[in-house]
């Protein structure tokens, strides 16, 4: 299931998350340029290295965990992600106000890497992307927005269809998705050098900050 839109008017232009799509294509553009020593060299900068993450702490290192979420690997990587970030985070970034909304985006990228840190500490691959920092705006989206409609491509063998899907299936089918790869690269049947712990994660911070930024209803009066 790709999502393409969804039915959900916003009240403003989504400053923050054009600002963030540009950001991010703006840097991947600027990686096609770069030779393999010189990306390589990149990576090992601004890319998230789980073992140097639990073994040598510091300003440095801690520097890694922003500086990788505007770094991908593919085209594929970074417009799946682009995607994602432009169906949801318009949305979002109205209940949240564009300041809050670009806070939690970043704790959303800092805390999925943490989460990825915490399952792979000795691991040596470095981890980029901006599935984290997605993930969160996903999982604030499917509190605060479970019911609207998102128009959703639908691929299944042969099967091809655009369908009007509510949120809640469509992001919780996501979710479940990365629980079950990301358990499954636990137990070594699968691994595919996907960080699902950081989808995970960016999408558990989400959650919590939908549900306090959720409008409470006044409750009843009855006489």
């Amino acid at each position: 299931m790709i999502p393409i839109a969804d039915a959900n008017p916003r009240r403003r232009v989504p400053a923050v998350t054009i600002l963030l799509i540009l950001a991010n294509v703006a840097i991947f553009l600027y990686q096609v340029t770069l030779s393999p020593t010189r990306l390589n060299a990149l990576l090992a900068n601004l890319a998230v290295i789980p073992l140097r993450i639990t073994q040598f702490w510091g300003p440095k290192t801690a520097r890694t965990l922003l500086t990788a979420m505007f770094l991908h690997g593919s085209w594929l990587h970074l417009l799946s992600n682009m995607l994602y970030l432009w169906v949801f985070g318009d949305n979002v970034e109205d209940i949240l106000s564009p300041f809050f909304y670009l806070l939690f985006y970043l704790a959303s990228g800092v805390v999925g890497s943490l989460a990825q840190v915490a399952v792979s500490a000795s691991s040596s691959v470095p981890v980029i992307g901006a599935s984290g920092a997605v993930a969160g705006i996903l999982g604030a989206y499917i509190v605060l927005f479970p019911r609207h409609r998102v128009r959703t491509l639908v691929i299944l063998f042969y099967f091809l269809r655009v369908m009007d899907v509510p949120a809640a299936i469509v992001l919780g089918m996501w979710f479940f998705l990365q629980l079950f790869n990301g358990l499954a690269a636990i137990a070594r049947v699968s691994s595919g050098g996907v960080a699902w712990f950081a989808h995970l994660g960016g999408f558990a911070l989400g959650i919590l900050v939908g549900l306090l930024a959720r409008p409470r209803r006044r409750p009843a009066m009855y006489g």
